[in-house]
């Protein structure tokens, strides 16, 4: 009698030993769950940036002359006298302002009144698409003609001495640089990104509201106010 109270207790105590070890070998196995990045994409159709935005430097120049500073300023000393024609620019929810090196965040009330137009399209297109929001970088404004010596001195192709950027009338926008504001998994390409900004200066360029040159070595669409 001893005997089968002694085998069915080591039996009870095998079934209890064996059960908790299969639940302890369960949770050590088990894989962690995976939470993947999502692409997503503006549905845009793409085109040629070359042949949309070739808008010349002596057509902007004309423009830039005419409407704005009444003259370019010699030096960052000269410029600072002509803050009452000019709106500083600043970093906000649909542009970030660049560390400037060859330039200062400053430009004519209309090239202000635009650069925000192009923001915030920019970030209706996104939220209408569904899409994360970003913020896309504004690489140059207004020159002195101190600036426009060192960019030539640095071999920049670009810089000319009849620059647009010295009258307050001109920006560039990085196109291939943004800033994800949104907190999610859902991410753009930099290409795609660039066609939402590229279809935003389309819209603006046909309205007859801005020149546009496509600078594929300095990757950014320098842009000129009309109006």
């Amino acid at each position: 009698m001893k005997e089968v109270f002694k085998f069915i207790v080591i039996s009870l105590l095998g079934v209890v030993f064996f059960t908790g070890c299969a639940g302890c070998s369960s949770n050590e196995t088990k894989e962690p769950e995976i939470i993947e990045d999502h692409l997503v994409a503006y549905p845009g159709r793409t085109f040629s940036y070359k042949d949309k935005f070739n808008d010349l430097q002596s057509k902007q120049h004309s423009v830039a002359s005419r409407i704005g500073l009444a003259r370019p300023p010699k030096d960052r000393k000269d410029a600072a006298s002509m803050r009452k024609s000019l709106v500083e620019i600043e970093t906000n929810e649909n542009y970030i302002i660049d560390s400037l090196t060859h330039s200062v965040p400053y430009l004519i009330p209309s090239a202000k009144r635009e650069l925000d137009a192009i923001g915030a399209e920019w970030a209706d297109i996104l939220s209408r698409n569904n899409l994360p929001h970003y913020r896309f970088y504004v690489t140059s404004m207004l020159r002195t003609q101190e600036d426009v010596k060192y960019l030539q001195r640095s071999g920049n192709i670009n810089s000319t001495t009849q620059s647009c950027h010295c009258y307050g009338t001109t920006f560039d926008l990085a196109y291939m640089r943004y800033d994800k504001v949104t907190r999610t998994r859902d991410y753009m390409h930099e290409d795609n990104l660039k066609l939402v900004l590229g279809q935003v200066l389309l819209n603006h360029q046909r309205a007859g509201k801005i020149y546009v040159k496509y600078e594929w070595k300095q990757s950014c669409f320098h842009i000129t106010v009309r109006q």
